[in-house]
């Protein structure tokens, strides 16, 4: 006769959600045993039978934290009519985020392997892999731009999803550093502000004098 498991006395949403915030806070590498066991009030144990190990539980609060903290910044892209538009509301929400009043500041698909030892190699893969994603997004919205005649059809699609994403990733830096909400705002602003450029005509280059 087949015996049933005692049951769970904890509630996997929520351990996993404090789970994400722990893992926000001190990235996958900083973020010990005792601290993620603290915070989501459960044991050893309990943790690796509901999880599998460190690394599942970070797996999964990463797809949480795409799920919730981050889906409204992507959604922006789809919302706005044009792709400049998707832009500035992306870069908004952004910064909204980084800056979150909870004590989770930047972003976890940033910071979460800043500090992976060669053995972890997996997880630095990992959230590469879902910040691939989240330009190949952007990529999508600004080809959706060129098609809706608000780009024009020679802009460097991927020129540009990169530069944005860069300047994502640097935002979420200056979060941690503790930059305010306004100063990370003039920071996305300026960055807007390159966008006439990246979307010119490049100018034809010029042909070298003869000797």
């Amino acid at each position: 006769m087949v015996t049933r498991g005692r049951p769970r006395s904890f509630d996997r949403d929520a351990v996993l959600q404090a789970a994400m915030k722990t893992f926000w806070q001190f990235g996958y590498e900083g973020a010990s045993m005792a601290a993620l066991t603290a915070a989501m009030g459960i044991n050893s144990p309990s943790l690796y039978a509901c999880f599998g190990s460190k690394e599942q539980l970070f797996r999964d609060a990463v797809d949480l934290y795409l799920a919730t903290e981050d889906k409204k910044t992507r959604s922006t892209l789809a919302e706005q009519r044009t792709a400049r538009g998707a832009v500035e509301a992306m870069l908004a929400r952004s910064v909204a985020n980084l800056t979150n009043a909870d004590g989770c500041r930047g972003c976890l698909l940033v910071l979460g392997d800043s500090n992976a030892s060669p053995e972890h190699g997996g997880i630095h893969q990992y959230l590469a892999q879902r910040r691939k994603e989240i330009q190949a997004a952007l990529e999508e919205r600004i080809k959706r731009g060129i098609a809706d005649g608000d780009v024009p059809e020679h802009a460097n699609v991927k020129t540009i999803s990169a530069f944005f994403m860069t300047v994502m990733q640097g935002l979420s830096l200056r979060a941690r550093d503790g930059a305010s909400h306004e100063a990370m705002l003039q920071v996305a602003d300026a960055a807007l502000a390159a966008w006439d450029a990246l979307v010119a005509k490049p100018a034809p280059a010029k042909s070298r004098k003869r000797a």
